[in-house]
């Protein structure tokens, strides 16, 4: 290890250090904000109790789960235990149950602090909006910056002891696997909640969003948490750490031919200044004379951003790392604020599509729901275009510095759109908390002008939980290319060690490579359709437990005082089948890898991964953004427009918002979290694949 990498490696542990201190100050300084209303204190414990005992049980089935993977792990990865190196498959293990932690530990985090934020943020909205938004902010900002200062901590730890590839990729299949089972699960809770609560009260019942006599309303709260808190967290967690992995095992074998660490120092540099930046640009973030929460979260990301592009172009200069390194890492930061923009028009509503969908809601649902879909799919063209663009650009730009720097030159892409990371998590988390605050308000009576208030908070938070998505899934499209990358490598590895020609490619002509392809591009379409099931029979259930208790306790759908719903069933409804339905999608995907690399070898997979990343960045855009124009169509309904509340044009968006629900917050942002999963077990299996396999 040379002098200069050690010192960006203190330099990355003391802005994660730092990062903690950014968090533990917010922390307190939310946690100290008053809190007076006893019906709302009192509301909000169930919230939190129900999310911590779900997110107990959630951890107690993973748990298992690790278990099982760490102990195949120790027999065969990275190369059976009694043909490789014993000590090899022992850091691997350590790595992966290491990821694995760091990502509970990230959604036990986000829970914590966004189930006190938002009885604070609900209270603050009585002394008016920037109050509000300030709480609800930065409670998304510790979980913003606990988060990213863990994944850049745990990653510089692992490598700094290590110094193997299997090592940093076994930490990333930890973290990619978690955040799997944990989107899904909160997803698939979050949802049923959600659909149950709106089908019931405000289609069936006519009731207001968040009332209390609804036995689903609470559930529906926790699933805000454990869905959007601590399921996005551990998936961009994930989405972090795997575009940290991809640049660190191409950047090993290219500092090996060139006899320093150069490109090792630089990922390190620049993760470590994403956080920096980060940390200012929450600690900086205002809300403007206006009041406007949506400008406010996007003006403070576009702070971010410049400052990011400012602090590393410094950097290059005064350490002499390669320039065109930098400019593929700023494409990827400027496209990633295209893809935000993107998402913005399609989702935002002040912005024509969510309009014209509310219009369309006038003529019935099914006129809701065509046009959604079909701005969802325009919505998904720019960000396509934007990641092809921004992987030819840096392919381009980085290909004449060498062998093997184009492929790092995109993975530093994808560094670049996940750099401010720090800030995008932030933003996300601020959404489910006013949301949140949305709901303790209206449970809590405090008023029109509250409701008011949260109203235009909770909108922010759709539009721009839309643009994080966007973000994330953009960042998770150009880390596959680069892990497609570091899985030829694996594979090239042990070819040179076990004799055979090193592959260059992978052609779509070869048999084996379009079998690969073909099966690929379908696995995202059955894990978004096991996901979105396991959605329906769960809302079902909870749909026959609401019917019942309006129809058995005496009193209730009057809203007789001490008539109180029976909370506990639904939320225990939506929990055992989230616990159940998790595992089956998750489990399908990886299984699908290992049919298709012990059937087809490398090649196949090759495919397998092309065919993967295509389908499942399609889908996955499409779903979060058509779900996020449904949703924001309903709110502009709410506000009076198109008839408002109650109209049949609101009834309509509601069944859009319910069929948008799972699109957008169970199976998209769950599908990124797959394609990273299954090219992760296709590198840390690659040596297999290449051995045993029936044609290949």
């Amino acid at each position: 290890m040379n002098v200069s990498e050690k010192g960006f490696f203190v330099f990355a542990i003391a802005v994660s250090l730092i990062s903690f201190v950014v968090a533990y100050y917010f922390y307190r300084w939310v946690n100290a904000q008053k809190s007076e209303n006893k019906k709302i204190a009192e509301i909000g414990e169930f919230i939190k109790k129900g999310s911590n005992t779900f997110l107990k049980r959630e951890y107690l089935v993973l748990t298992r789960f690790v278990g099982i993977i760490a102990l195949l792990m120790l027999v065969f990865l990275p190369k059976p235990i009694w043909s490789g190196s014993p000590s090899d498959n022992i850091w691997m293990v350590i790595s992966y149950i290491l990821g694995t932690t760091l990502s509970a530990i990230a959604g036990k985090v986000g829970i914590q602090v966004a189930t006190i934020a938002n009885v604070k943020s609900a209270e603050a909205a009585t002394k008016g909006i920037k109050k509000s938004f300030l709480v609800g902010f930065r409670g998304g900002a510790v979980m913003g910056m606990a988060v990213v200062g863990t994944s850049l901590l745990g990653i510089t730890i692992i490598y700094a002891l290590t110094h193997q590839a299997s090592a940093v990729l076994g930490f990333s299949f930890g973290a990619s696997s978690l955040a799997l089972f944990a989107k899904a699960g909160g997803g698939i809770f979050t949802k049923t909640a959600d659909v149950s609560a709106d089908l019931v009260g405000k289609v069936e019942l006519g009731i207001p969003e968040d009332d209390p006599r609804n036995p689903a309303v609470i559930a529906d709260n926790v699933g805000d948490n454990v869905g959007d808190v601590a399921g996005m967290g551990a998936d961009l967690f994930d989405s972090n750490v795997a575009a940290m992995s991809a640049a660190l095992v191409i950047a090993m074998a290219l500092d090996k031919t060139i006899g320093n660490s150069l490109n090792i120092a630089m990922i390190f540099c620049y993760a470590a200044i994403g956080l920096l930046c980060s940390a200012i640009g929450v600690i900086a973030a205002r809300m403007g004379k206006r009041g406007d929460p949506t400008k406010a979260l996007n003006t403070s990301t576009y702070f971010t951003t410049a400052l990011f592009a400012a602090f590393t172009a410094v950097a290059t200069w005064l350490f002499g790392f390669e320039w065109r390194i930098w400019g593929a890492t700023a494409i990827g930061l400027f496209v990633g604020v295209i893809i935000g923009i993107s998402s913005d028009i399609f989702t935002n509503d002040n912005k024509k599509p969510v309009q014209l969908v509310a219009k369309a809601s006038k003529s019935g649902p099914a006129f809701t729901i065509l046009s959604g879909i079909s701005y969802g799919f325009v919505s998904v063209l720019p960000s396509m275009v934007g990641i092809a663009l921004s992987a030819l650009l840096a392919y381009k730009i980085c290909a004449p510095i060498g062998d093997g720097y184009a492929m790092f030159g995109i993975a530093m892409s994808a560094m670049g759109m996940l750099s401010i990371v720090g800030m995008i998590i932030s933003n996300d988390a601020y959404g489910p908390i006013v949301d949140n605050a949305r709901g303790l308000a209206e449970m809590g009576d405090l008023g029109e002008e509250v409701l008011s208030i949260t109203d235009e908070l909770d909108s922010a938070g759709n539009t721009v939980k839309a643009v994080t998505k966007g973000f994330a899934i953009g960042a998770a499209g150009l880390t596959i290319i680069a892990l497609l990358g570091a899985f030829m490598s694996e594979v090239n590895i042990a070819a040179v060690e076990a004799g055979l020609e090193q592959i260059k490619g992978f052609d779509i002509i070869n048999p084996l490579v379009f079998f690969g392809l073909m099966i690929g591009a379908a696995i995202p379409a059955l894990f978004s359709a096991m996901l979105m099931l396991g959605v329906d029979r769960n809302a079902q259930r909870m749909i026959q437990e609401t019917h019942r208790q309006f129809k058995e306790i005496v009193g209730l759908k009057e809203g007789k005082e001490g008539v109180v719903p029976e909370y506990d069933k639904c939320i225990d409804i939506a929990t055992t089948g989230a616990l159940k339905e998790l595992i089956p999608a998750g489990l399908m995907s990886i299984i699908a890898t290992l049919i298709v690399g012990f059937v087809g070898g490398v090649q196949a997979i090759g495919g397998f991964l092309t065919g993967n990343i295509v389908s499942g960045l399609l889908l996955a855009l499409f779903m979060s953004n058509s779900g996020g124009l449904w949703d924001n169509a309903k709110k502009f309904i709410e506000a009076g427009n198109e008839g408002g509340k109650g109209s049949d044009t609101h009834k309509a968006a509601v069944v859009g918002d319910t069929v948008g629900d799972p699109f957008k917050d169970t199976a998209g942002p769950s599908i990124n979290t797959q394609v990273t999963v299954v090219s992760l077990v296709s590198s840390i299996m690659a040596a297999l694949f290449l051995t045993y396999n029936l044609f290949g």
